[in-house]
């Protein structure tokens, strides 16, 4: 692993952005439950700006994160909280092109960290090769769970980081064709 390079923190910056930000600030009377019902799960992926890709306002949607939007036990534990406190009926699974998980493999990294650190993580990195077979195994992850009780309204996209459209994928198809875009 390649060591990290010195760098100016960034948080006095940003603490001088959330001033002005407060100072304007005007959405504190936004509800808790999301007003569209929906949850989105993405990847954390930074060149992914969420609310812009889909139109969504502030207040719209739930949004859950993680390296490749990958539907883990977390994301579970969120929806399910989502859906049962907060009153979610849509799931939207948003992965995307380009992702650092197609670039590594489970168990080189883990072997890497072990020889680093002297322990493996308990955790799987759920790396991936293919965008749209993660998402189809993701939609089939939810469809399995007893923790999330709505599931008539799922659906899976890959977003093309070069184009900035989006491509839908069926839970039971191969992927479409998006060699041309």
């Amino acid at each position: 692993m390649d060591e990290p390079t010195p760098h100016d923190p960034i948080v006095d910056e940003l603490l001088a952005h959330n001033a002005e930000f407060a100072a304007a600030f005007g959405g504190g009377d936004l509800p808790v439950a999301p007003a569209r019902h929906l949850a989105v799960v993405a990847c954390m992926d930074s060149r992914m700006d969420i609310f812009k890709i889909l139109g969504l306002d502030n207040g719209e949607a739930h949004i859950i994160r993680n390296a490749g939007g990958v539907v883990t036990d977390d994301v579970i534990r969120s929806l399910c909280l989502s859906q049962r406190l907060l009153g979610t009926r849509e799931i939207l699974l948003l992965h995307h092109t380009d992702c650092g998980l197609q670039k590594v493999t489970d168990d080189a990294f883990k072997a890497e960290l072990a020889a680093e650190l002297g322990v493996t993580p308990r955790w799987a990195l759920e790396s991936f090769t293919d965008p749209y077979a993660n998402v189809r195994q993701s939609i089939q992850r939810l469809l399995l769970s007893t923790f999330v009780p709505h599931k008539d309204h799922i659906r899976g996209f890959v977003y093309e980081v070069a184009t900035g459209e989006l491509h839908e994928v069926s839970s039971d198809g191969p992927p479409p064709d998006v060699a041309a875009s």
